[in-house]
């Protein structure tokens, strides 16, 4: 397994939206296992393949405490959506930001898994969150996008500013 570089904010290839993964095969399984690598070692509980640079409909989880309840959705779709709750978020992509954001409390999503099986899962709490927040990158949008247009052009300046440090 291989760490992946992750995509970090304001870069504009997180803006791209992710298309499908026509087959689920050998190709994908080691991207998955990469991504859930890159995902622990960040750490995180979630990452999108867009957020590596892959744009295929794609994203892993892991909310549990132990790390040990690895989660694929390939594809996946909220089939409904019920409730609102306000958490804060954070990202991989905006390290060390956190901001609350208003999402569904509960969801039915729909994927497919490392096998390409076709599962439907019904989450509520921080999973829900999760799946939600990753589910916006394969649409190319960022927790970010929900804040007002001050507070996203101030984080932006201080993700530039760090950005400029590191070179």
């Amino acid at each position: 397994m291989a760490l992946l570089p992750i995509l970090r904010y304001p870069d504009p290839r997180l803006r791209t939206v992710a298309k499908p993964v026509e087959t689920v095969d050998e190709t994908i399984r080691p991207l998955i296992d990469d991504m859930f690598a890159t995902m622990y070692d960040a750490p995180g509980v979630g990452l999108a393949a867009t957020q590596v640079n892959v744009h295929l409909r794609l994203l892993v989880v892991d909310v549990s405490e132990q790390k040990d309840q690895p989660l694929v959705l390939i594809n996946p779709e909220i089939l409904s959506a019920s409730g609102q709750e306000q958490s804060e978020e954070g990202c991989l992509s905006v390290p060390g930001i956190y901001e609350p954001v208003e999402r569904a409390a509960q969801i039915r999503v729909a994927a497919l898994d490392r096998h390409g099986t076709r599962f439907e899962l019904d989450a509520e709490g921080m999973l829900a969150v999760c799946i939600q927040h990753e589910m916006d990158h394969l649409e190319g949008k960022l927790f970010v996008d929900y804040l007002s247009q001050i507070k996203r052009q101030r984080i932006r300046k201080k993700m530039e500013k760090r950005q400029r440090r590191a070179v």
